[in-house]
């Protein structure tokens, strides 16, 4: 059976005595070696997941079990780097903390690639060199569970696409646990390949992506045929004129009229917006992947 890298269980958040949840009742597992999307609107919880993984907020209730510290990176977005120093200093410094497991060649090459000397002072670098050097820093470490914050938010689309190709080059090589959050869905829809999707600070969908899309069905039909969803678990139904389109969730042995319905598998774009258009459709989670209460599988 495959390792678990992340375990949530009733997991919670709340800022303050009376402020609000910023995650409530997640449960979720993640298994070793797998890239996962973390995505969800602003305000969703995203980052707040994230930072009670690093260790750096203790959560409200319920357990997270995750990988030893020392084995863990987390990129969070404001990407706090020493600003008096220079970027060789910086990588030395990540050697010298990181001196059993710290990988110069990948944290050089990091850099390098985008034109950074050693030299060069961090407080002259721009947002996206600084997002260079704090992915140096992380890969550097040779990080068995990677967390990455919304990590090429400020890189323009040539370094993004770069820097995500060495991402996924080094999770493949090196069986690097990677979750991250960002809202560049065509971008996590390449390259990841598990889901959890945060809206309201509760979990909506978990699971391999694959799984998760082959549970959906896009169907497009007649809007005289609307009364046929009810035999299925509906997420969201839109109208055009006298089409109708819905994406529905199968339920165990059920079957679709082809008489009636064009069928197609939504892609994770398709099925993602339609579930935050829809905040009371019920969640969901693949098999073995724990779902918050009430799921529907």
């Amino acid at each position: 059976m495959t390792e678990t890298v992340i375990e949530a269980e009733g997991l919670g958040l709340r800022y303050g005595r009376r402020g609000g949840w910023a995650l409530r009742d997640c449960s979720f597992r993640l298994p070793e070696g797998r890239v996962c999307a973390l995505v969800g609107p602003n305000g969703a919880g995203k980052s707040s997941l994230l930072a009670i993984a690093a260790g750096l907020v203790r959560p409200t209730e319920g357990t997270l079990r995750t990988a030893p510290r020392e084995t863990m990176a987390y990129v969070g977005q404001d990407k706090p780097l020493y600003p008096q120093l220079t970027v060789g200093d910086t990588l030395r410094m990540g050697a010298e903390l990181n001196p059993a497991r710290w990988d110069t060649k990948t944290a050089q090459r990091i850099v390098e690639a985008g034109g950074l000397g050693p030299h060069a002072k961090v407080r002259t670098l721009s947002g996206g060199q600084r997002t260079r050097v704090a992915l140096a820093l992380a890969l550097g470490k040779r990080p068995g569970l990677l967390l990455l914050d919304e990590p090429m938010a400020d890189l323009d689309p040539l370094a993004r696409h770069q820097l995500m190709g060495t991402l996924m080059a080094d999770a493949a090589e090196n069986g690097t646990s990677v979750v991250m959050s960002s809202h560049i869905l065509t971008e996590l829809e390449g390259s990841c390949d598990h889901l959890l999707l945060v809206d309201g600070g509760r979990i909506r969908l978990s699971g391999p992506i694959d799984e998760v899309g082959a549970a959906h069905l896009l169907l497009t039909g007649p809007v005289t045929a609307s009364a046929e969803l009810a035999a299925y678990t509906i997420v969201e139904t839109r109208t055009t004129g006298r089409q109708l389109t819905a994406l529905v969730r199968l339920r165990g042995s059920d079957s679709v009229d082809s008489r009636t319905w064009q069928t197609t598998h939504p892609s994770l774009e398709e099925l993602l917006l339609a579930h935050l258009r829809s905040p009371d459709a019920p969640s969901f989670a693949a098999e073995g992947s724990f779902a918050t209460s009430g799921v529907q599988a």
